[in-house]
């Protein structure tokens, strides 16, 4: 594709095992070229499987998050109660095969011809939690747009440079708004911030219905009932 070709791209990231609030996003997103996933597709909570099968089956360009590398057995990140268990539930639930794509993810990767980068946290720091407030211009490397995930805070930032933003989570949000986040990107002609549109969504889902799925598994109750604060 040529680099200043226009593109819509659909932009998720921090699934987190849940198959219901995936399901209204795709449900929810437009007509789009593609979809990107900023990392963490696993952990928390009861759908590890199922999730990793939708981005799998739906090729979607995905990079590693700390709860995806934690399950596929690699470098430890520090959880509390909560986090350990989705992970121990996850490593349980996944075929090897699930496990060996997991393993397999980068901590970045870039796509649209290198107009776009994903990270899970910081391009420094694969684990270090970068809210939208503390977006800067030195986080871009020549890309248009860098896309980050991991503190589950929808917000984009536009510089001179270009765009940097976080979709928000789909499966765990913590900025106030219990429904699913999203976001829709344009990457118009030319360079720069002024080449890209970010379009943030959200969209409801069942909550109730993970709650009982969260029970059912004998995971946490919190990990189900913190979803309708958005916390």
């Amino acid at each position: 594709m040529d680099a200043i070709e226009p593109m819509q791209l659909g932009v998720i990231s921090d699934i987190h095992a849940n198959r219901i609030a995936l399901e209204a996003v795709f449900d929810d997103m437009p007509a789009v070229d593609g979809v990107v996933c900023a990392g963490d597709v696993v952990g928390y909570n009861p759908g590890p499987a199922d999730c990793v099968a939708a981005v799998r089956e739906r090729s979607i360009p995905t990079v590693m998050g700390n709860h995806d590398r934690a399950v596929a057995g690699e470098t430890p990140f520090r959880f509390n109660a909560m986090a350990a268990a989705g992970v121990e539930y996850a490593e349980t639930e996944l075929s090897d095969d699930a496990l060996s794509w997991l393993a397999d993810l980068p901590t970045e990767r870039t796509v649209a011809d290198g107009r776009v980068k994903l990270v899970h946290g910081h391009p420094d720091d694969p684990d270090r939690y970068t809210y939208p407030e503390e977006f800067s211009p030195r986080m871009l490397r020549g890309e248009d747009l860098l896309i980050t995930g991991h503190t589950h805070v929808q917000g984009h930032r536009v510089f001179d440079e270009g765009v940097v933003m976080n979709p928000g989570s789909v499966g765990q949000p913590r900025d106030g708004d219990p429904r699913a986040g999203y976001a829709v990107v344009e990457l118009g002609k030319g360079g720069g911030g002024d080449a890209v549109t970010v379009e943030e969504r959200r969209v409801a889902y069942d909550v109730d219905a993970v709650i009982a799925a969260v029970e059912e598994a004998g995971l946490p109750e919190r990990i189900g009932t913190r979803l309708l604060e958005g916390r």
